[in-house]
């Protein structure tokens, strides 16, 4: 090769190499994002026809209930609770201090697990011989007429509506409802919250209430409460509304977070138990008695107390 031809081909190749280095134009984003929602709970929903909020049904006294009787008779159901070695009941886990997961033993912890747990030292001696079985609010009466649980212990507001299906204990604790909202929050109660997304617990009497309240906000439904919670944290509602128990476990946890207004509800916390099982509903009057000399309060102050303030039990009603 002559030196001309060598010379162009040396030129020739660092022309390549330059237009190898050279830039490949602006990178192409294949899939642009605008802006980006926070992902809602699973089951969240917002719930344009809900039934029932805000009535008195007046057909019935929902604080009564049947005498007590704490013997167990052989064929009766605390009998047959007996032969299987272990009550089943149907509990919360992730309502802070009346039925949660202990994050460091991972048991189940509040008032309401003791009270369970009352009923289990009645029938066995013992206070551990339970099985909880952790069910959401909507699956408390259908956990009942299924068979799956002996009783339930959740928070648990007796109505005449829900009578018409299941049987209740005596009241066992009063509670009310409320309204929690960011700390930095002007809302004053359920009143400032007319058209406002507020948050409950599917099938719960709260939704109700919230449903009914003038101005009427806007009911958004989940699962749990604990729901309700990272829904109030992420923006997504304005606020939620529901028994002032269950939103003092929320400010527990949570110090951004406020409680604000009145009760506008009083709320009948008594244990299910399925209808037919009458002999079980007076088994479970006659533990509640015995609970109401001392380890109700020994209960109560150890999880409520410092939140919700002094408490006595409630006096039971029979019919």
């Amino acid at each position: 090769m002559t030196p001309t031809k060598r010379l162009g081909a040396a030129l020739s190749a660092f022309a390549l190499l330059i237009a190898g280095c050279g830039s490949p134009g602006a990178p192409v984003d294949p899939a642009p994002v605008g802006s980006v929602e926070r992902p809602q709970p699973a089951n969240a929903a917002v719930e344009n026809d809900v039934e029932g909020g805000g009535s008195i049904d007046t057909s019935c006294d929902p604080t009564a209930s049947l005498s007590p009787n704490g013997s167990i008779q052989s064929g009766s159901t605390m009998d047959e609770i007996q032969k299987r070695g272990y009550l089943s009941v149907g509990v919360d886990q992730n309502t802070f201090l009346f039925g949660f997961r202990n994050p460091t033993t991972g048991a189940l912890e509040g008032f309401d697990i003791d009270i369970a747990r009352e009923v289990a030292r009645e029938i066995f001696g013992d206070p551990n011989a339970v099985q909880f079985r952790a069910i959401t609010s909507a699956q408390r009466i259908p956990a009942l007429q299924n068979g799956d649980v002996d009783i339930v212990v959740r928070t648990f507001s007796i109505t005449c509506e829900r009578l018409e299906d299941i049987a209740f204990s005596t009241v066992y604790y009063v509670a009310g409802q409320k309204v929690l909202v960011d700390k930095h929050s002007t809302v004053k109660g359920i009143q400032d919250l007319g058209g406002k997304r507020v948050c409950a617990a599917k099938e719960s009497t709260s939704l109700k209430n919230i449903a009914a309240a003038d101005p009427k906000p806007v009911p958004v439904s989940v699962d749990d409460w604990s729901d309700c919670l990272v829904m109030l944290q992420q923006g997504q509602v304005e606020a939620v509304s529901t028994d002032d128990t269950i939103l003092a476990g929320m400010a527990e946890q949570d110090p951004t977070v406020k409680i604000v207004g009145e009760r506008f509800t009083d709320e009948l916390y008594g244990i299910g138990v399925p209808k037919e099982n009458e002999d079980m509903v007076r088994f479970v009057n006659a533990v509640l008695e015995r609970v109401r000399g001392g380890a109700w309060q020994q209960s109560y102050n150890r999880w409520l107390l410092d939140r919700l303030g002094p408490a006595s039990p409630p006096a039971p009603n029979y019919q």
